[in-house]
Formats: structure tokens, C-alpha cells, sequence
């Protein structure tokens, strides 16, 4: 199995982007913070944000978000099967943080989908 992140992966409507920031249930593991929604269509879809407000240079912004993103497909085959949700994360750290911690604060982040309580 490839671990690709294709185009359907990823939220692109505004509505539903509305909608998650209106409603959605938050969580944080630093440098992270997730805000999740249940989706009436099935699969998960994830949109990543970096603000211009935490890391002034967009080259920083740039490789946040590449980190995320390759933390998110790494860790994404781990979810359960079946699951159907939108997912924002959103970096909260002032600076650049090493790919290992991002890793680590996305892992905990997902393993809240797979063991609900």
C-alpha cells in the first residue's frame, strides 16, 4: 500500500471549513493544535494552517507545513477504517520545531481517533 495523500484527503470547501471552526472539538499536543468535526461524507479530510502571525517568513511557514503534512501521512494508515471526519491542525509554536516533535505531537493527536473513550 502507498501512503499517498490525494486531492479527495484534503478539505477544500469553505462551508465545510466554516463549519468546522464554528462546531468543532479541539485539542492540543504542542506545537499542534487539532480541531475535529464529524463529516456526512465518509473518509478524512484534513486542511493544515501555519499563521503568518506565529512565523513571520514564509520559508518557515512553508516547511511547518511540509512537516505536518508528511507527519499527517505517515500516521494517517493508523486510523480506524470507516472513520468520517474533517480535521484542521493548526501550528501554535513562535518558531520553527524539529520534524521528531512534530511527529510526536501528531501521533498523540490521532491516537484520540483511535482509542475514543
Amino acid at each position: 500500500m502507498r501512503n499517498k495523500l490525494p486531492k479527495s484527503t484534503k478539505l477544500c470547501s469553505l462551508t465545510a471549513i466554516d463549519a468546522l471552526f464554528a462546531s468543532g472539538k479541539g485539542a492540543l499536543a504542542y506545537p499542534l493544535r487539532v480541531i475535529a468535526m464529524p463529516s456526512d461524507q465518509p473518509g478524512v479530510r484534513f486542511l493544515i494552517s501555519v499563521p503568518k502571525r506565529r512565523l513571520r517568513h514564509a520559508v518557515d511557514r512553508v516547511a511547518m507545513r511540509r512537516r505536518i503534512r508528511e507527519a499527517y501521512r505517515l500516521l494517517r494508515p493508523g486510523l480506524p477504517e470507516g472513520l468520517s471526519l474533517n480535521l484542521a491542525f493548526i501550528y501554535v509554536a513562535d518558531r520553527r520545531v524539529d520534524s521528531a516533535r512534530i511527529h510526536a505531537a501528531m501521533a498523540r493527536l490521532l491516537n484520540d481517533f483511535q482509542n475514543p473513550d
